[in-house]
């Protein structure tokens, strides 16, 4: 057994990360203080703190859904509570979507090679993915460069217009001046 397995293994489950691992042996430590102060002698008080546990989610590793177990076959046995009344263990996992083929916790530095279809529809995101990064920069290309006024160029645009729109009204200004001299000078 490798080292890390070592420390990933808690009450006989080898467990995918070291911190599946810590939060299994946390849970150990609470079933080792329940079992200290428990009173067997009273199912009542064993099905409140098993419905405690599981509405507070107190267990969610193998090591603590097994010790709920444990407590729900104790519950079952005494048949002082009625089977429908025990409240089932809810499990947190789907195991329909796993791969039969998953890799052990001893071929989790193996890498998969993914298969051909995969491996098209990977390449065709990619290129896809730089087509429309292309189109974008198109588009802003377009925009810096066009006559129309937007985001990029509409101060340019404005100040081109109320500086088109002055030269025409001093043009005028200076027409309307000419005229009334020419008037003048006829009288």
């Amino acid at each position: 057994m490798k080292t890390d397995e070592k420390a990933q293994t808690v009450g006989g489950y080898l467990f995918c990360t070291e911190a599946d691992a810590k939060l299994a042996r946390a849970e150990g430590h609470k079933i080792k203080y329940l079992e200290e102060h428990m009173d067997y002698s009273s199912p009542e008080s064993i099905k409140y703190i098993y419905e405690k546990a599981i509405q507070d989610r107190i267990f969610r590793t193998p090591v603590g859904l097994q010790y709920l177990k444990h407590l729900q076959d104790f519950l079952l046995e005494r048949q002082v509570i009625r089977s429908e009344n025990i409240t089932a263990i809810p499990l947190d996992i789907s195991f329909s979507g796993m791969n039969e083929q998953a890799p052990s916790a001893g071929q989790r530095g193996i890498k998969k090679k993914l298969p051909d279809r995969e491996k098209s529809a990977f390449i065709i995101s990619v290129i896809s993915n730089v087509l429309l990064a292309l189109a974008i920069c198109a588009m802003f290309a377009i925009s810096l460069k066009s006559d129309q006024p937007n985001i990029f160029n509409y101060e340019r645009a404005l100040r081109d217009k109320y500086s088109a729109w002055e030269q025409e009204l001093t043009e005028r200004e200076q027409a309307v001046r000419d005229r009334e001299l020419e008037l003048k000078l006829n009288r």
